[in-house]
């Protein structure tokens, strides 16, 4: 943690004995200007507030170096007592908790020898966590060596994102992927995991060559794009599958990543955003912790008005848009606000949907929608964006996405210059319990 250095330049008022005057009676009167003689650098500006993923940021460490005149120096936190720095090591230190002081901005005054007039003073935001959430949707079995490089890129040049990557399990059973080539991306996809933290969740397009290598009869009649109907089982609605038949696909797509070196994912996305109450149960029954189907329909409008997708997700996502936030559906409802019992189960929306729907002004809209003002959030907020890394994701969508990153990272955290903390679906959870 960086500390409050104050170094003090010049000389504070004192008195001519060694009595102790004591604190002020109350907070001093902050200075309408530091005096110019004295130097304050290094202030942190930002302290986050625990919640299960972020660590509380809950203690101010404050250090100044006094002049000879200062026999005491009181520092004054918001609305708590002040606290009498002690000498150490030829400086005055106090370090003061803050862990009771709730989202907002607050002052720091600095008084010297007990008076009520303040020679220095500071602030700072207690603020909740801003989580940006980064997903890739795998909707093909083979993203393309392009794509891949741009998402190693993407790594490289935002350190501190954290992606979900959903993985589809056609990988592994579409015959136009060799054993090579379906070893090579499994490869690729375990080292996302094991150096940069990438999560491996699963993304479900019910192709055919998938559904039935798990024993289900594939589904070709519900698309969401084509009329007649879609012989490859892309474009069907996850819906259009059974409770019970969804499971089976759940725990094949399991025993492929496993088989694969990928481990067992634990958080989901229903292509084309279709899931509904009986995927969400099947998710459940088959140990899945988070989803994030639930979609901003509106922002497809563009790409997808007069399909059966974009009214599907207008019809079952009614409510969802820029800045919906995480919830626990019902086990009789997905939306927010269904009767108890709750699911087991986190519903993070997809509100900065994917960059196919999205330019980077609307991103950048979306993202400071959910933080109003830049100011200190009163609760976790999250943004849930991504991109489908594909044969067809061009360089111009690259860019988008690495701007936008750009943009989030201008309020880093971990370089005390906002709220926002990067994190996968998996590890969501316990900000929202």
């Amino acid at each position: 943690m960086r500390l409050y250095a104050l170094i003090i330049a010049a000389s504070v008022v004192g008195c001519g004995d060694n009595s102790d005057p004591g604190p002020a009676r109350e907070k001093p009167s902050a200075p309408t200007s530091n005096d110019p003689s004295f130097q304050i650098a290094s202030l942190k500006h930002w302290y986050l507030i625990g919640d299960g993923v972020t660590p509380g940021d809950d203690t101010v460490q404050l250090a100044i170096t006094p002049p000879a005149e200062a026999k005491v120096v009181d520092a004054w936190i918001g609305s708590l007592e002040p606290v009498r720095m002690q000498l150490q090591d030829g400086q005055l230190v106090a370090e003061v908790s803050i862990a009771d002081l709730g989202p907002g901005t607050y002052s720091i005054v600095f008084s010297a020898n007990g008076s009520d007039q303040g020679f220095a003073a500071a602030s700072f935001q207690r603020s909740s966590p801003y989580y940006v959430l980064v997903s890739t949707d795998w909707d093909f079995s083979d993203p393309g060596d392009a794509s891949l490089t741009y998402i190693k890129d993407l790594h490289l040049g935002h350190p501190a994102i954290r992606m979900t990557d959903f993985i589809g399990p056609y990988l592994f059973t579409d015959p136009a992927n060799t054993d090579a080539r379906k070893q090579e991306l499994a490869t690729w996809i375990a080292n996302e995991r094991d150096t940069y933290g990438v999560e491996i969740g699963l993304h479900i397009h019910p192709y055919c060559n998938f559904v039935e290598d798990a024993g289900v009869t594939c589904i070709t009649d519900v698309s969401t794009v084509y009329p007649a109907g879609d012989p490859s089982g892309y474009t069907i609605e996850v819906s259009a599958y059974s409770r019970t038949d969804f499971e089976t696909l759940l725990q094949h797509a399991s025993d492929l990543f496993f088989a694969n070196g990928l481990g067992r994912p634990t958080s989901f996305r229903a292509g084309g955003w279709t899931a509904d109450l009986d995927t969400l149960l099947a998710l459940i029954d088959k140990g899945f912790h988070a989803d994030s189907s639930a979609m901003n329909w509106a922002r497809l409008y563009t790409a997808w008005k007069g399909y059966v997708l974009y009214d599907w997700n207008m019809a079952h996502w009614t409510p969802i848009d820029d800045t919906s936030q995480p919830y626990t559906p019902s086990m009789m409802q997905v939306l927010p606000g269904g009767p108890m019992p709750l699911m087991p189960l986190l519903e993070v929306p997809d509100n900065g949907v994917m960059i196919d729907y999205a330019s980077l002004a609307d991103m950048t809209t979306i993202f400071d929608e959910n933080w109003q003002q830049h100011g200190p959030l009163a609760r976790p907020t999250t943004l849930m964006m991504g991109f489908h890394p594909a044969v067809q994701f061009s360089y111009t969508e690259y860019r988008t996405v690495y701007d936008f990153l750009t943009y989030a990272d201008q309020f880093l955290a971990s370089d005390d210059n906002g709220p926002v903390v990067y994190t996968t679906l998996g590890a969501l959870e316990p900000a929202f319990q």
